[in-house]
C-alpha cells in the first residue's frame, strides 16, 4: 500500500507517496524529476543510477525508498550548478571525460564518495574505486584523469 515518505534530496525536503519497496531511482526520476541517475542494468551492477546517501555511494535501482529514513540523498544535480559546478564536474568537462554520458552520473558520484575518504589517491586507487562502474564508450583514461584533476584541485 502506498505511503508518504519524507526525503531530503539535494538539500530540499520532499514528500512522496510510494510503496516502501519502490526503488529510490524511480522516486528520484519520476516523482522529483531528477534525471542524472539513470536506469542502466536494474541489477546494481553498472553504476548509472548511483547517488549518495549520507555521503556513501549507493545503487538507487536496488535501494528501496523506505530505506532512506532521515538520511540525506545527493544526486549529480545537487553537487553543483551550471554557474558554479563542483570540482569533479569541472574536471570531467576539462578532460572531456564523457562520450555518450550515460555512465558519467555514476562515475562522478562514486568518485565524490571516494575522494571524500581518500583526497589524494593514486591512479591505481581511482581505477579500483571506479571498477564497478561500467563505461561502454571506453573513456576510462579520461575519467581517471578527471578524478585526478579534481583531487589535485586543478
Amino acid at each position: 500500500m502506498p505511503q508518504p515518505f519524507r526525503l531530503n534530496v539535494n538539500g530540499a525536503e520532499h514528500t512522496v507517496t510510494a510503496e516502501g519497496d519502490t526503488p529510490l531511482l524511480y522516486v528520484l526520476r519520476n516523482d522529483l524529476g531528477l534525471n542524472a541517475p539513470k536506469f542502466g542494468c536494474g541489477l546494481g551492477q553498472c553504476g548509472a543510477c548511483t547517488a549518495l546517501l549520507n555521503g556513501a555511494a549507493i545503487r538507487t535501482c536496488l535501494f528501496p525508498v523506505s530505506g532512506v529514513g532521515n538520511a540525506s540523498v545527493v544526486t549529480l544535480e545537487g553537487l553543483g550548478t551550471i554557474e558554479k559546478p563542483h570540482a569533479l564536474q569541472r574536471a570531467f568537462i576539462a578532460e572531456q571525460a564523457a562520450q555518450c554520458g550515460y555512465c558519467i552520473n555514476g562515475m562522478i558520484m562514486t568518485a565524490k564518495a571516494f575522494l571524500d575518504h581518500n583526497p589524494h589517491p593514486t591512479a591505481a586507487a581511482i581505477r579500483q574505486a571506479l571498477a564497478e562502474n561500467l563505461c561502454r564508450c571506453g573513456t576510462h583514461v579520461r575519467i581517471v584523469r578527471a578524478v585526478q584533476r579534481a583531487a589535485n584541485g586543478t
